[in-house]
């Protein structure tokens, strides 16, 4: 690699000794990329707001493929503050940005979920709704993780309309003529389906046109759940996070994100 400058955005920190930290940065240029921050905590530091979680900027260093990176200085800064700020938002940035951890090998250039990622952090720090945000980038990272599931038709008779269902057996959705070819399909709800094959197509660009019931936002998350165990099989302490804020929102009646005030719209199916 070479002395220079990339975009980046903060995956995580973690000390390094008393005074330095060790810094992962996707970067645009180069993949992930772990760098060693010397003086990291001392105060004052200029470099300091650049390495604080849910950042983007331009980092300057010297970028290696082997070994630990050096970061030598930062411009343009440009913090997701309510991601920051917001724990609830905060929830999902931090399972995107470890979904992206886990779905790429350390230099591996990738420009393109480089953009997904950005996007997707973006939106959640324009108050867009963070579930469907997190739904939509995890069936579209799918293949990354060597998963491709054809959702666009039916796997036996290409039916494109209509209620499906999903088949690990035909890797892929069938419609309701075919549910009989395979009794262990997942038996989802049709709505859950139905929105998930808009979410595998779907530019974020459209995601404000989408408005989902609360009880097909917990179908939806039931099926891919089921498909993230069935394929992908990690288990991310973030994700656990997210289903223990959901248990509370039920527990203390929390309003629902995207209910209040700032969203009159009812949502619908």
């Amino acid at each position: 690699m070479a002395v220079g400058e990339t975009k980046g955005i903060i995956l995580f920190t973690k000390d390094y000794k008393e005074k330095d930290k060790l810094v992962k940065i996707f970067t645009e240029s180069f993949g992930k990329l772990m760098f060693f921050v010397k003086g990291a905590h001392r105060k004052n530091n200029p470099i300091g707001p650049a390495i604080l979680p849910f950042t983007e900027a331009v980092y300057i260093g010297d970028f290696r493929e082997d070994g630990l990176s050096f970061l030598n200085g930062s411009k343009e800064v440009q913090p997701f503050r309510l991601i920051q700020e917001d724990i609830f938002v905060n929830a999902y940035a931090t399972y995107i940005l470890n979904l992206v951890d886990a779905a790429i090998e350390d230099k591996t250039y990738d420009p393109n979920l480089y953009a997904f990622t950005h996007q997707a952090l973006t939106l959640l720090n324009e108050q867009k709704d963070a579930e469907i945000i997190t739904n939509i980038f995890e069936i579209q990272l799918l293949h990354r993780f060597g998963v491709s599931p054809e959702w666009l038709h039916c796997a036996i008779c290409q039916e494109t309309q209509g209620k499906f269902d999903y088949s690990s057996k035909y890797n892929g959705v069938l419609c309701e003529r075919h549910w009989q070819f395979d009794e262990r399909r997942y038996h989802a709800d049709p709505r859950a389906i139905h929105f998930i094959r808009l979410f595998s197509a779907i530019s974020y660009d459209k995601v404000q046109d989408i408005n989902v019931k609360p009880e097909t936002k917990t179908a939806i998350r039931k099926t891919i759940d089921e498909l993230y165990d069935e394929y992908v099989g990690i288990h991310l302490k973030s994700k656990k996070f997210i289903d223990q804020m959901k248990s509370w929102e039920d527990t203390l009646k929390i309003p629902k994100r995207g209910s209040d005030s700032n969203n009159p719209t009812p949502p619908s199916d």
